[in-house]
């Protein structure tokens, strides 16, 4: 079942980014010759207008092929060839695919906060968790506690919060909490001046955001607001960690949280167990990860080919299609080797860890 579902997402990701080369395609008057699901050789094919729609035998992923994607092809419709058409037609087509996993990130974002629930900023700073030895543990202070009053003055923000604690290390403050039965709770805490890292002073993890659920109509849209929020947020994170990378990759250094397929499969299996929305949310995170990772202008990827398209706007002439076709083809090559390397890595170090379970257990660590 694992297997099933792990082709099942690589199928959806790769086939909503094809999907959008397909559709920005056909609306540039581009001849679509195949529409393929998996990869070659064919099982099964069937010519609806003019386009091919096939089933491969290996179920990994789709593709289109487009008629004249390159000037060394035998072209038989120059007006409805890839290579004929504008600059700026050849860069939606080729931006497409990102842009349609984007939507795809929204989408499945939107789902998970229309059925968990939308986050919005509150006057209430409630708190999170409670560090042992701390001095909020030795003030009976709870997770769920909403941090009412500090010396008398009313804690409306998270910043307020800090402000008045900074001011009070070292020093005896009264404390009221609102528990979850609306029973308030007076207590007396003495923030610490020389906390340890990563604690605070009173040693509480604290959040003024709140959960709300809105009226059924309105879920959908403010859950495609924040989809859009989570999915840029994710964006920034994965480019930062690909910059990260390469600067590890630059010194020297293996990257100790890099994944492969292996990795992707433990990890669509641990979302997959947790439940239908866990799977989605992940399925929003690995979208927007497969279009930052396409647009990287690298040959053999869509940004390689962005790149080919800039250059040749530049130049303002054509760069020889069999040089274009061997770039692309050696940024290929690069690319299987980088990710049969990776894939050994996984391996040993799932050997190492004696379980898929415990593998999992070293990337989220």
């Amino acid at each position: 079942m694992n297997i099933i579902v792990f082709f099942l997402v690589l199928l959806v990701l790769m086939l909503v980014h094809e999907l959008g080369h397909f559709i920005a395609a056909k609306k540039a008057g581009v001849w679509v010759e195949e529409f393929g699901f998996g990869i070659p050789p064919r099982l099964f094919g069937k010519k609806i207008g003019d386009t091919v729609y096939s089933i491969n035998m290996i179920p990994f992923g789709a593709f289109v092929r487009l008629h004249g994607e390159s000037e060394g092809e035998k072209i038989k419709k120059s007006k409805k060839a890839f290579v004929s058409k504008k600059p700026w037609q050849k860069i939606i087509i080729i931006i497409a695919g990102v842009i349609m996993n984007f939507i795809l990130a929204i989408v499945c974002f939107a789902v998970v906060y229309s059925y968990t629930g939308v986050p919005r900023e509150s006057e209430n700073v409630t708190v999170i968790s409670v560090f042992k030895d701390s001095p909020a543990e030795e003030a009976g202070i709870l997770p769920g506690d909403v941090v009412f009053t500090l010396d008398g003055e009313k804690v409306k923000s998270t910043d307020s919060f800090i402000r008045i604690i900074d001011d009070k290390k070292d020093t005896e403050v009264d404390l009221t909490l609102l528990r979850e039965d609306n029973e308030y709770v007076n207590t007396t805490i003495t923030p610490r001046g020389e906390p340890p890292a990563g604690e605070g002073p009173m040693g509480v993890a604290i959040t003024s955001t709140e959960i709300y659920f809105p009226p059924l109509w309105q879920r959908p849209f403010l859950g495609v607001y924040h989809g859009f929020k989570e999915a840029l947020f994710w964006g920034s994170a994965i480019v930062l960690g690909l910059l990260d990378m390469f600067r590890k990759l630059f010194v020297g250094q293996v990257p100790a949280d890099i994944a492969g397929p292996v990795g992707i499969y433990a990890l669509t299996s641990k979302a997959a167990s947790v439940g239908i929305l866990t799977l989605v949310n992940f399925v929003g995170i690995f979208s927007v990860n497969l279009a930052i990772l396409n647009i990287i202008p690298f040959p053999g990827l869509d940004g390689g080919r962005l790149m080919f398209i800039g250059a040749e706007t530049v130049l303002g002439k054509k760069i020889l299609p069999k040089t274009e076709g061997y770039v692309h083809a050696l940024g290929l090559i690069i690319l299987i080797m980088l990710l049969f390397a990776i894939t050994v890595h996984d391996v040993r170090r799932v050997l190492d860890a004696g379980s898929i379970s415990g593998f999992l257990d070293s990337i989220l660590r």
